[in-house]
């Protein structure tokens, strides 16, 4: 562009694209590249000053300036625009997606790459790359290795327009045996590496209406789902009666579907913080000086598993079944070290 004349309008974005972009304006540089003298080109900053500070009155987060560096001898954008994340976000996102490891290692790398490229300050690029880089070398898919993006979207549409589907999904425990299932499709979840699909599953009944299988949602692993296509009908859902996934996801563990469950549980310790932590809904009812007893609400038996993980520092007080099977639970392992 070196002695090219551009008009006022389009060498003020190309200078305001450049600082965007993490670059050093130099007056004299800058000049001889837009063919115009160097008081046009302070004008243009002055201008671009003036459009961040118009910015700034309306938007209290875009805290963006052009400032002069003695060091480098040029003009400067400093601050962070409210659209932008900060280095500190791209890069704590970026660690939280990688340990998650819910993607292929063509589908993160390819993630990675446009969060970086359009959110990180040119500046910056190769200090979060180079942070990043030996993660994702390192970087495990899971075994099933599918690519689940379009899936997610295609899925997200059919809850967003109330489509009733059929699935073709593989069992968990026999992996070569299929099932057909149709369903109302109603919130898409992460939880422990996978993408999972709430949805009730429905029976047509002998006047040609559905009806709920069951009155809570069955939960199915998205990279399970072998095929799905829509039936060309809807479902309908009273806005009191809708879905909150929100809700669902503080009383779930480990995706295991079934009823609505309040236990009662005694932790043994001086800080209850993990199990309030894991379980969203759980309340200290009863405070001791080494123990506490907590309440929660849980749905199925996915509770369970986080149960047993925790040994002897939590007590299954109610409902008596859930502390019977915990009771079995504990002799079938100490068969196993017998």
């Amino acid at each position: 562009m070196l002695g090219q004349k551009l008009s006022k309008n389009n060498r003020i974005l190309t200078l305001y694209a450049d600082f965007c972009e993490g670059k050093v304006i130099q007056k004299p540089e800058a000049s001889k590249c837009f063919g115009v003298d160097e008081r046009s080109i302070q004008r243009d900053i002055d201008d671009i000053r003036a459009f961040l500070a118009d910015r700034q009155s309306d938007q209290a987060s875009d805290n963006r300036i052009i400032a002069y560096d003695r060091i480098r001898k040029g003009f400067v954008m400093t601050g962070e625009g409210t659209s932008v994340m900060t280095n500190s976000e791209i890069l704590a996102v970026s660690k939280i997606l990688l340990a998650s490891r819910a993607f292929t290692k063509k589908e993160i790398s390819g993630i990675l790459k446009k969060m970086v490229g359009g959110c990180v300050p040119l500046r910056n690029m190769r200090l979060v790359n180079e942070l990043l880089a030996n993660e994702k070398y390192h970087y495990v898919e899971l075994h099933h290795k599918s690519h689940i993006q379009d899936k997610l979207w295609e899925l997200g549409t059919d809850i967003q327009e109330h489509n009733l589907i059929e699935i073709t999904y593989t069992k968990a425990e026999h992996k070569k045996e299929t099932v057909k299932r149709l369903i109302e499709p109603v919130a898409v979840l992460f939880s422990e590496y996978y993408f999972y699909l709430n949805a009730f599953i429905v029976e047509r009944n002998g006047d040609g209406t559905w009806s709920h299988k069951y009155d809570y949602p069955a939960i199915f692993r998205i990279d399970r789902i072998k095929s799905y296509r829509e039936t060309g009908e809807k479902f309908r859902v009273a806005y009191a009666d809708r879905f909150e996934e929100g809700e669902f996801r503080k009383r779930i563990q480990f995706m295991y579907a079934g009823e609505l469950m309040r236990i009662q549980l005694k932790f043994y310790g001086e800080n209850p913080e993990p199990v309030l932590d894991r379980l969203p809904t759980a309340q200290i009812v009863e405070q001791g000086e080494h123990a506490c007893t907590v309440s929660a609400e849980v749905y199925g038996n996915g509770i369970l598993m986080w149960l047993l993980s925790q040994g002897s520092r939590i007590e299954v007080l109610r409902p008596e079944s859930l502390r019977q099977e915990m009771q079995e639970k504990a002799q079938e392992i100490l068969r196993l070290y017998s």
